[in-house]
């Protein structure tokens, strides 16, 4: 556990932070100040996981590579592209915490190399003779659209690949540093239709896939089984991912958890962030990798 003096030293000394939340803030902390970054402020005060505003828009630091920031110049800069979707502004740009920023940093290179991509998560799954054919950002087939959720879920990357004569999908929920405190949205009837529909759930477990920490994971896994089951989609396999660091062992518990309440776990994965990064590197990673590594994950 990192020292709260040492905390202090680098402003990135929060109350509230758990073990491995206080982790991550310090090694962005340290990322931020290796690279002579200006320090943002909360409450008036410099919070060394934080870049000062508007800088981190304008210069897309968090952005780890010149093929990242295209990427975020087209998908979040481009407002036609990101007309609809849910980037946290300006969190995206100034919070190096975020997992949005993380999920850029991670994928953006794989989007503008589809075959390294193809390696990787060929990689990661065991299917050497999948080929991903495209990744998106912030993804929904139809937000608040009743053949689906009937909601605003949407997954953080969205892989497209085929594999064999199999179309299919990934449809990935990055988490970096969060706790999964945050309030469940507003039930809707759609989840229980759709729940009954995928066949996947233990019957028992359904008010527990209610609340949290697990109830974001049910309304992604629930988005996945709506797109599997919409004929004109063409994908005729899914699976929803839950992709986080070893260490924030509150997803890895939470994760856990809701693999209980599943009695057909054919849909549902977990990776963690290591073990992508490893597949990267199989699959030859450029330069790029390392330097996300010790970023992350120190």
């Amino acid at each position: 556990m990192t020292s709260k003096e040492l905390l202090a030293q680098h402003d990135v000394l929060v109350e509230s932070d758990n073990e491995w939340q206080q982790q991550a803030r310090f090694l962005q902390a340290l990322w931020r100040e290796s690279h002579d970054l200006p320090v943002g402020l909360h409450r008036g005060s410099p919070l060394g996981s934080r870049l000062a505003m508007p800088y981190a828009k304008d210069t897309l630091a968090t952005f780890m590579t010149e093929s990242v920031r295209d990427v975020v110049r087209a998908e979040v800069l481009d407002v036609s592209k990101s007309a609809g979707k849910m980037y946290e502004e300006p969190r995206v740009y100034d919070n190096l915490l975020t997992s949005q920023a993380l999920c850029f940093n991670l994928f953006g290179e794989l989007q503008r190399d589809l075959g390294l991509a193809s390696r990787a998560v060929g990689g990661v799954l065991g299917e050497p003779t999948l080929e991903v054919t495209a990744i998106d950002f912030e993804y929904s087939p139809g937000r608040s659209d009743s053949r689906f959720t009937a909601d605003k879920t949407a997954f953080d990357v969205f892989v497209v690949y085929t594999s064999g004569a199999a179309r299919g999908f990934l449809g990935i929920e990055v988490k970096y540093a969060e706790d999964l405190s945050e309030a469940p949205a507003r039930h809707r009837a759609r989840y229980e239709e759709l729940a009954d529909a995928m066949g996947c759930f233990v019957p028992e477990r359904l008010p527990q896939l209610r609340r949290q920490p697990l109830e974001q994971f049910w309304r992604n896994h629930l988005l996945a089984g709506s797109l599997i089951h919409d004929h004109a989609s063409g994908f005729r396999e899914g699976s929803f991912v839950v992709l986080h660091p070893e260490r924030n062992t509150v997803v890895q518990r939470a994760a856990e958890l809701y693999r209980g309440c599943l009695r057909d776990q054919a849909t549902f994965k977990t990776w963690t962030l290591e073990s992508v990064l490893d597949a990267i590197v199989g699959a030859g990673g450029g330069p790029w990798v390392q330097p996300l590594r010790q970023r992350y994950l120190g």
